[in-house]
């Protein structure tokens, strides 16, 4: 008998369901007849028969874009601080803050964080409008104050210093705990 068609046999489909309450096929398990006919697979089993195997085929996660894509949903565009692309920004007020701004973006760099500094002639409502529409989870804005103090006022916690910063971030990172995206960092 010639079967032309494919057969499989029993197919798991798993299902993740996104913020919207929408459902996306992830991964699927299932079980393939046809190919080992196809390849003229065999084996041999403990009582020396030759034998058909049954070829199991997986896609943990689907397509690595549809991942990806259900991910950007799910998180609505903020991914979370450990995946996101720049974890922190760097807004200095002016040029004459720049010293300072490269500075910590040295040490951000020195600690594994992934920084960018924003350091075109723009109005601040300007840059800090555009790490928000990013969806950069924390802007550090550089100014007279933090550059005087060697300070931050970070997350709800009084001034910090940069190491605290840099300590706090990475904690996060390591532990999953942060602040709302688009933190503030004066």
């Amino acid at each position: 008998m010639s079967v032309t068609g494919p057969f499989t046999g029993p197919k798991s489909i798993f299902m993740s369901r996104i913020v919207s309450r929408e459902s996306w096929q992830c991964g699927t398990v299932q079980l393939d007849f046809m190919m080992p006919e196809r390849f003229e697979l065999e084996y041999t089993d403990t009582d020396g028969q030759k034998k058909r195997p049954v070829m199991i085929h997986r896609a943990l996660l689907g397509s690595m874009e549809r991942f990806i894509g259900i991910l950007l949903e799910h998180y609505a565009g903020a991914l979370p601080l450990w995946l996101s692309p720049v974890q922190v920004t760097i807004i200095p007020i002016s040029e004459k803050f720049m010293d300072y701004a490269r500075e910590v973006h040295a040490r951000c760099l020195a600690a594994g964080l992934r920084v960018d500094i924003d350091d075109r002639p723009e109005k601040m409502g300007y840059k800090i409008r555009e790490a928000e529409t990013k969806k950069v989870p924390y802007m550090a804005i550089v100014g007279e104050k933090e550059v005087l103090a060697k300070r931050f006022p970070f997350a709800g916690m009084a001034a910090a210093t940069l190491a605290r910063f840099l300590f706090a971030i990475c904690r996060a990172i390591n532990y999953g705990k942060q602040v709302a995206c688009g933190q503030i960092i004066r």
